[in-house]
């Protein structure tokens, strides 16, 4: 017997005590191996795998050398649990986001992650469960460690059971490579941390191809002649939060929708305003509107944090800026805004109006800070007739979110001459179901969100035909919603509305391939989101055809 097998005086372990922890390491390693990565893959048929990681793990730990057991051991218990987190990470990202989880892009939406997760369960409680989650899950690790630790001391005889065991599994998941059976013998574990390996690295890859993007010239955003066709207008551009094209298709929604969308065309008519629609492809769907928000606004494709993180700190020139360089007085809305809000600085804007400087007194939708109906009113208030007023045009950026989950309480549409501080909006904000209530049933969570759809937008119709004026309205939504909403096969196109009382205007944008009215054609193609910030500068510069 060598010295690195014999058992240390004192720290044996006794043979119950060996075969519990031989048990709770085949048990907890099967489970994580077998857990399937994605939400729609949870049926019977996808647990009925046999890994063989398992014996070899077994037998390495019981049959090597303790001080190279020892070291396997560790490097086991990060590979499982490395594996399991990525499990469950993937489950969680597809379900919000139909993609995997990727370390190098997805790490720093754990701060976005704790602001919604808190704002609907109150942070008292947000904090308790995620304690909770990462206390088991520690606990859980170290459970692991320490029956590896256990099989490693055992004696060559108490080992003896455990190797005679961990053989037959081997033998088992090897024999049922040649059968046929519903069970299923794989040995994936390696390829699958292969894989996201080399999913970082394809990140990094496209960080390079997205540097050159940066480098590349903008020709189109340095034309002398900007914005031509529409100077002395105002521009307003409004997010819709997670209105996406399954709104107005899906069978789930449209019997809302596009009535909504018909009765707000009759209305924007009878007001004299014209309108067209297409549908764009957003970088992202289910939540990061920043990446849609940056994506229009830069013609650049920022579909990931990194890629807009480097945006952010680039010499890209927004359109926002491009308009505040032509003359206009630029500013953002954004109700969502809570805390500091540095990215600002890259977009250019003269003034931003956060949550804190919107002058709502009224109580929060839940997470939601207040009402569109209120936002839109503070805007024209605060922002529109003090640029009137001053005798300058207008570029804003809005971003309405009454649209945002947990979509309860939905709000309704009041005289705009009550608006007033907004406390007149505290019964709805009152109103209606817990977030817990919408959430623990499918039904509710889709009922509610399209009522809260159907309220965004008679509410920017509304006001669009009774405040428009000459402004030039570019109305979109930024996403899809989540999955569970859409379904996991939803396209991630958003509808884009432009209205307008100058009608040629409009037809410039039907010339380019825009549906006439509110509703986008179905069979119309699907262009980038990247694609508009090109077209509006083509089109309000007075240049016919389709953007350069």
């Amino acid at each position: 017997m060598t010295t690195s097998d014999r058992p240390d005086k004192g720290r044996t372990v006794s043979s119950r005590a060996g075969w519990i922890a031989f048990v709770f390491f085949v048990i907890l390693s099967f489970a994580a191996l077998i857990l399937p990565d994605h939400p729609g893959a949870f049926y019977g048929a996808a647990f009925l795998r046999f890994q063989l990681e398992v014996p070899i793990m077994v037998l390495a730990l019981l049959v090597l050398p303790r001080r190279i057991a020892t070291v396997l051991a560790v490097l086991f218990a990060l590979a499982i649990f490395t594996l399991l987190f990525l499990k469950i990470a993937d489950i969680g990202v597809q379900s919000a986001f139909q993609r995997r989880f990727n370390p190098y892009l997805d790490m720093k939406m754990l701060a976005d992650g704790w602001n919604v997760f808190s704002g609907t369960l109150g942070a008292w409680k947000a904090g308790v469960a995620i304690g909770a989650v990462l206390t088991g899950f520690i606990g859980l690790l170290a459970l692991y460690f320490g029956a590896e630790r256990r099989l490693i001391r055992l004696s060559k005889a108490q080992k003896r059971g455990p190797v005679i065991v961990a053989l037959t599994l081997l033998a088992i998941g090897t024999a049922l490579q040649f059968v046929e059976t519903p069970v299923r013998a794989e040995m994936k574990a390696v390829a699958y941390l292969g894989n996201r390996l080399a999913l970082v690295q394809k990140s990094v890859a496209d960080m390079q191809r997205f540097e050159r993007d940066l480098a590349a010239a903008d020709e189109i955003g340095s034309r002398n002649d900007l914005f031509g066709a529409i100077r002395g207008r105002d521009v307003i551009l409004v997010f819709i939060e997670s209105y996406g094209r399954s709104a107005v298709e899906d069978p789930l929604y449209s019997p809302v929708t596009v009535p909504r969308l018909d009765n707000v065309e009759a209305e924007l008519t009878e007001a004299g305003f014209s309108s067209a629609s297409d549908w764009l492809v957003s970088p992202t769907m289910g939540g990061l509107s920043w990446l849609a928000h940056g994506t229009f606004l830069s013609g650049l494709w920022t579909d990931s944090q990194a890629r807009y993180d480097r945006l952010m700190i680039s010499d890209r020139q927004s359109l926002n800026n491009l308009f505040r360089q032509a003359g206009w007085r630029t500013a953002a809305v954004m109700p969502a805004i809570t805390m500091d809000w540095p990215e600002a600085a890259y977009y250019g804007y003269d003034e931003v109006f956060a949550s804190g400087d919107l002058g709502y007194l009224g109580k929060p939708f839940n997470w939601i800070t207040m009402p569109d109906q209120y936002t839109l009113s503070a805007f024209d208030r605060l922002v529109r007739q003090p640029a009137r007023a001053e005798g300058k045009p207008l570029m804003a950026e809005i971003a309405l979110i009454s649209s945002h989950a947990p979509w309860t309480p939905v709000p309704s549409l009041i005289d705009w001459n009550d608006v007033g501080d907004g406390t007149v909006f505290d019964s709805q904000a009152e109103s209606g179901k817990s977030p817990q209530e919408v959430w623990s049933n499918r039904d509710d969570i889709r009922d509610h969100y399209i009522r809260t759809i159907d309220y965004s937008l008679q509410t920017v119709g509304d006001y669009i035909a009774r405040f428009g004026d000459d402004a030039v309205f570019i109305v979109l939504g930024d996403h899809q919603p989540a999955p569970v909403v859409t379904g996991p096969e939803a396209s991630r196109a958003v509808p884009v509305h432009v209205i307008s009382r100058d009608a040629p205007l409009i037809e410039h944008f039907e010339a380019d391939g825009f549906t006439p009215g509110m509703i986008p054609a179905p069979d119309a193609p699907e262009t980038g989101m990247d694609t508009m910030r090109a077209k509006l500068i083509d089109i309000f510069g007075g240049h016919s055809g389709p953007a350069m």
